[in-house]
């Protein structure tokens, strides 16, 4: 009897939707830090509207591309059945399920246990971005069979390199964004986690093709040029007018996909500004107590990416790999995804920027290099991400039955790790097993070594600094 009353209940819970769950964990949890009542509560109301602001942003998106795209599909030939509603749905799907609220226990536990032993310098309040590790955590939970041990260890070993990255590319943000010594702003943000494959291939430019920095060109100049043609909305209506006259629609259909996307690509990002603030009265109460844990000591505070939004060149960029990745699309071998939501690359341009300092030459040629890694990540996940929506009834309206769906988003090579590693564990196939070891052996060298590089390039540049401000105090 206790079983099954237990069971009614959790399944009465879960059966009040995702943004109804949501409210009452985010408030109740608020609570347990000593948010007050009225801010928990908020801060509860405020998750539970984003995620139903998304939800119909999605149907919106979906119920008018639908048709469109299947006629693509058939017209042209080209097998991109898949739809990329961008990061949206794995908000969605991952902010609806409590394992996030695990995911989200583990990274301020090994946080805190990271403070206290002075690996890191970092304080990540960025508790909403949980969700892109909660998405690693659920793709390796179901492909390694449900092991609760192996999710843990893989989120947690990811959550260390977030904040060992927080840790390494603050000196890099200091000087784009010219910070004094005294601030203590950073990011910890998942999407960063590409930087390492980044600067090798921004090595690999110094090494073969170091000229190509001659033919440099500024950004802000570039965006003023564009102007609102290179908006969300603009690039929206590109978007659908492509794929109107690709599926062969009329033209009144043309115009009302062009319209759609357009408001579906601005929409994503006004309503993604509304998670920040539903957040921050838990993230404030868990800032307060782990402050209060390490008195007296400096701290870095880790924020979402947008702290770096005000360098054009990230704007530059993601104008410029918009296009390309649309026509990379279309001839990647192996990829079923149509780039849609997720057409506006800014999970990869913020990388960019810190790897290369601006340079919009070199963030525009690694950049169409990594471009394929997304598409591919994405066509992997699409079945999981399709299945896990439907189990918690948050399939997308407008899509047709048995259509995958699935993002361009962040961490592809995290994604393509955790699907790896989760299937090796879960059939103990010894090829599996000898090729996870290997990726996740070359995955750790490549990050110990970017390390190294972002310390030399940050001496250096302390270096140049010095001798800069004793030059200028010799005269």
């Amino acid at each position: 009897m206790i079983i099954n009353t237990i069971r009614s209940g959790f399944d009465f819970f879960i059966g009040l939707g995702g943004a109804a769950m949501m409210f009452f964990i985010i408030t109740l949890l608020s609570l347990a830090f000593k948010v007050k009542f009225s801010k928990a509560v908020e801060g509860g109301l405020r998750m539970a509207v984003a995620l139903t602001g998304m939800s119909a942003v999605i149907s919106l998106l979906t119920t008018s591309f639908g048709p469109a795209l299947d006629a693509f599909v058939k017209s042209t030939g080209v097998s991109l059945n898949i739809t990329d509603l961008g990061w949206a749905p794995l908000a969605v799907i991952t902010w609806g399920s409590v394992y996030t609220l695990y995911f989200a226990f583990l990274a301020i536990i090994t946080n805190l246990v990271m403070l206290f032993f002075k690996l890191t310098n970092t304080l990540n309040v960025d508790l909403f971005n949980i969700w892109n590790v909660s998405i690693l955590g659920l793709l390796i939970h179901h492909y390694s069979g449900g092991n609760l041990f192996v999710t843990s260890l893989f989120v947690v070993v990811i959550i260390m390199l977030m904040l060992f990255n927080a840790d390494a590319i603050k000196p890099t943000i200091n000087e784009l964004l010219g910070y004094d010594d005294e601030n203590i702003t950073t990011t910890a943000h998942p999407s960063l986690l590409v930087m390492p494959l980044a600067m090798l291939l921004n090595r690999l430019i110094d090494k073969c093709i170091p000229f190509i920095d001659k033919f440099d060109f500024d950004a802000d100049t570039l965006n003023k040029k564009i102007g609102f043609w290179g908006s969300k909305f603009a690039i929206g209506a590109y978007l659908g007018v492509f794929i109107g006259l690709l599926g062969k629609q009329s033209v009144a259909n043309i115009l009302t996909l062009a319209f759609t996307a357009g408001v579906a690509l601005e929409l994503f990002a006004y309503v993604g500004g509304w998670f920040g603030p539903a957040i921050e009265p838990l993230s404030g109460g868990i800032q307060t107590m782990m402050s209060s844990k390490l008195r007296g000591r400096k701290l870095y505070v880790a924020i979402d990416w947008p702290i770096l939004a005000s360098r054009a060149e990230i704007w530059a960029v993601a104008n410029i790999l918009a296009p390309i990745m649309l026509i990379i699309a279309m001839f990647l071998p192996g990829n079923r995804v149509l780039p849609l939501g997720g057409i506006i690359l800014t999970v990869l341009t913020p990388a960019l920027l810190l790897v290369t300092k601006g340079r919009v030459i070199r963030m525009t040629l690694i950049g169409t290099i990594m471009v394929p890694i997304f598409l591919w990540a994405a066509t992997l996940i699409a079945p999981f991400i399709t299945s896990a929506s439907i189990a918690m009834n948050n399939f997308p309206k407008g899509l047709a039955k048995g259509q995958l769906f699935s993002s361009i988003d962040s961490d592809p090579i995290e994604k393509m790790l955790a699907i790896l590693f989760g299937r090796a564990f879960n059939t103990f196939d010894l090829k599996l097993i000898l090729s996870s070891l290997v990726a996740i052996i070359g995955y750790g060298v490549l990050f110990k070594w970017y390390l190294g590089q972002m310390h030399k390039d940050a001496l250096a540049e302390a270096d140049t600094t010095g001798m800069n401000v004793t030059a200028e105090s010799a005269r």
